[in-house]
């Protein structure tokens, strides 16, 4: 994984994370996508894809310093899949870790927006690609798929109190101070519940979380790895931790009102 010498001086090292499972005919094109908006390095992490999604990233890479890829040997999950990207990047040295879909749904358009906001006098640890705040939209996505994320998102900020708009987004840009106070071994979520668990746990660790409005285009090539399966889970983990900490709340003493004696 190699910076440019091209690049500014001084300039944070950034790189987008994309994995991969079965999407020979999207890859290529996301990459060029990113890169035809923003001179940073790009990880495939690929998950043993059977379609030949592992060996395209490879003739990507030879061909391009910029792009390198991780082999993992299962499938294990989206999560486990940006963990182990996760990792790959910190040990080398980036300042900035993008997750971004290799299915085209998140514009490449509105990465220097992320990074951008990143950057803002605020200085928030983690930046969303927004579909449900003010100049967000989806397109082309069935009704009930709609119904499904927006009900999702809304049960997420009741249940663990707070108010991010969409914590199942997963196009988002992390500082990676943010990512190193994270305990990442502690992570288990597999499926789009992992975005849920990586809001709340920057949010624990003190960390602002802002939001920029993308426009979400449903996928024209492969299949989309939603399944029940996924939801049910997202559903389970967010109330254990809503419960969680509702019992921390109930728990944890109030601060008294009369002033100490003596």
């Amino acid at each position: 994984m190699t910076t440019p010498a091209s690049r500014p001086s001084g300039a944070p090292r950034v790189v987008v994370i994309i994995p991969t499972f079965n999407e020979i005919e999207n890859l290529a094109t996301a990459i060029a996508a990113v890169h035809a908006v923003a001179d940073v390095d790009v990880l495939v992490v690929d998950d043993n894809s059977p379609d030949g999604t592992g060996a395209v990233a490879d003739s990507i890479s030879a061909a391009d310093p910029r792009v390198s890829v991780l082999h993992r040997t299962e499938r294990a999950g989206l999560g486990q899949a940006y963990l182990a990207g996760f990792r790959r990047a910190l040990d080398a040295g980036y300042h900035v870790l993008v997750e971004m879909d290799s299915d085209g749904s998140h514009p490449a358009a509105s990465l220097p927006t992320l990074l951008s906001r990143l950057e803002g006098d605020d200085r928030p640890g983690l930046v969303i690609g927004s579909r449900w705040i003010a100049g967000g939209k989806v397109v082309d996505w069935p009704r009930r798929r709609r119904l499904l994320s927006e009900g999702a998102n809304s049960y997420a900020r009741l249940a663990l109190g707070f108010a991010v708009r969409d914590s199942t987004g997963g196009y988002r840009a992390y500082r990676a101070d943010v990512l190193r106070a994270i305990p990442l071994d502690e992570v288990q979520s597999h499926g789009y519940c992992f975005q849920i668990d990586m809001t709340r746990r920057t949010l624990d660790a003190g960390f602002g979380v802002a939001e920029v409005p993308i426009t979400f285009r449903d996928r024209l090539y492969g299949t989309s790895k939603m399944s029940t399966s996924i939801v049910v889970e997202a559903m389970w983990r967010v109330t254990v931790w809503g419960l969680a900490r509702a019992v921390r709340r109930r728990t944890t003493p109030r601060p008294s009102s009369t002033p100490p004696v003596g």
